[in-house]
């Protein structure tokens, strides 16, 4: 999908499953950042290699006989350059990884949001939504950032196959990096991470 039609068809969808998502524990964001996150979607949108997926409930929820579906969860991605740029977690992710970064990371698809409404946790739709997105990344390479204290956040990635490489980032960093379950970097991120435990 694309960043247009996501923004068109789903913005308030997309408002509504942020806010729900990130006013929980750990993040316990303001509901009004998810106003924010529209409009950092509208500028993420254009990025090279964007795409997006949603899950849509099946509408059973909504009274008569015209049942909308509700969004119950969405997903972005883009293709990350290389060498890794100097701006939002960027630079943790290469100060974790050193030199490995751009050659883990650099010219991969990037999950970078992936949110799911607490109700319809356990459905399936995390899963989904992550596939949608990295079934056509190159090579298999893709990879993800999340909170280190998102431990809800970090299991469902680890049970759905993706392999944590950093935890924490150094300086105590509140981050941790995944690589997706057929990232041909994964055995070798496995050995790194062993090295330094």
């Amino acid at each position: 999908m694309t960043g247009t039609e996501l923004l068109t068809r789903y913005a308030e969808g997309i408002r509504s499953v942020y806010a729900e998502t990130f006013a929980q524990p750990p993040w316990n964001e303001d509901p009004a950042e998810a106003d924010q996150y529209l409009k950092r979607l509208a500028d993420d949108a254009v990025r090279p290699g964007f795409t997006a997926a949603v899950a849509l409930d099946d509408g059973a929820h909504a009274p008569g006989a015209d049942r909308v579906p509700r969004l119950i969860g969405f997903t972005t991605a883009w293709t990350t350059g290389s060498p890794l740029p100097d701006t939002r977690s960027y630079p943790l992710v290469t100060a974790a990884l050193g030199a490995r970064a751009h050659d883990w990371l650099g010219d991969s698809l990037q999950i970078d949001e992936l949110a799911v409404r607490p109700t319809a946790h356990g459905l399936g739709a995390g899963r989904a939504l992550l596939a949608a997105v990295t079934r056509d990344a190159p090579d298999g390479r893709c990879w993800l950032l999340t909170g280190a204290r998102a431990t809800d956040a970090v299991r469902f990635y680890r049970r759905v196959g993706w392999h944590q490489i950093t935890h924490p980032a150094p300086d105590s960093r509140d981050v941790t990096v995944f690589l997706g379950p057929e990232h041909p970097a994964r055995s070798e991120a496995a050995r790194w991470r062993s090295s330094r435990r």
